[in-house]
């Protein structure tokens, strides 16, 4: 694997080869939580090269090194040159190093993932179970870079099977526009949505239909979003439920920001809105909408 990878070795693999201009970044570098590790503190001085080399390395990439090595304390003893073969392989499938920072970042446990066992495979699922070619590995992987990290047989294709089952059918739209719901636990996210939707009183097949609607449903909390938009529009607007199954998107807009003062200004005008026209107009078509109710 490494030695296929060496003609697509990044820019970034040579910039950590050269000792004199890493030491001279590491004491201009910027600060971050790193500076507050023991090993910055007395015994900073006796840290190895290629821990150093480590450290710029990520740096330069654009990844906070502190945070990367406790979010990932495993990165610790990881090989220099085993996260340049990551990088490289990551590159050589159309990741751009300008992606990198934010990708570690976000999943610094990518870098210490084995190639073999826990990268290709994700390609190869987003190949041949999703339909997407290799030109658009970066726009998916950047959309949710939480695919790295999650196993093909125990993740992946759980959701995937799960979510076809339900009804999910547009592979594009997964891919590219909904890939969270692929990194959601069937049996922690996915199915207590839908469970909780049907214990307000939704059918199954109604509970079904919304969330195929609205995958986003899937993405909220149920304690922090559905429960007090729902009391909301049961007690304050006093709403019926066939409401929220026509509009599902309901539960995506900000309760304080948009639902409670778009319904407050509808109950001081005395019109009624519908729901949906209710919260997707912009701010000037609502204040229209508004004045064409009143006349």
């Amino acid at each position: 694997m490494l030695a296929a990878a060496t003609p697509c070795r990044s820019s970034i693999c040579i910039s950590c080869a050269n000792a004199e201009q890493q030491n001279s970044l590491l004491t201009t570098k910027p600060k971050t939580l790193l500076h507050k590790h023991p090993l910055y503190q007395t015994t900073h001085t006796t840290i190895t090269l290629e821990y150093k080399e480590k450290i710029i390395c990520l740096e330069i990439m654009g990844v906070d090194s502190g945070r990367a090595f406790s979010a990932n304390p495993a990165l610790h003893t990881q090989s220099l040159h085993t996260i340049h073969a990551i990088v490289t392989f990551l590159q050589c499938r159309g990741i751009h190093l300008k992606d990198l920072g934010r990708i570690f970042g976000m999943c610094p446990t990518i870098l210490t993932s084995d190639i073999d066992s826990d990268l290709a495979p994700v390609f190869s699922f987003l190949s041949r179970d999703l339909g997407v070619p290799d030109h658009s590995f970066r726009k998916v992987i950047n959309k949710c870079p939480r695919l790295l990290i999650c196993s093909v047989r125990d993740q992946l294709k759980p959701a995937l099977f799960y979510l076809q089952r339900l009804g999910f059918r547009d592979l594009h739209a997964l891919a590219y526009r909904d890939p969270i719901l692929l990194v959601s636990s069937v049996e922690r996210t996915l199915i207590p949505k839908v469970d909780y939707l049907v214990s307000l009183g939704f059918s199954e097949n109604d509970a079904v239909g919304m969330v195929l609607r609205c995958p986003a449903l899937f993405t909220f909390s149920i304690e922090n979003n559905f429960k007090p938009k729902l009391e909301y529009f049961t007690e304050e607007m006093e709403g019926k439920l066939d409401e929220i199954k026509e509009f599902p998107q309901y539960f995506a807009f900000s309760l304080e920001n948009r639902i409670k003062p778009r319904h407050m200004e509808v109950v001081r005008c005395g019109v009624k809105v519908a729901l949906p026209l209710m919260l997707k107009a912009t701010d000037e078509d609502f204040k229209e909408l508004l004045v064409r109710k009143r006349r």
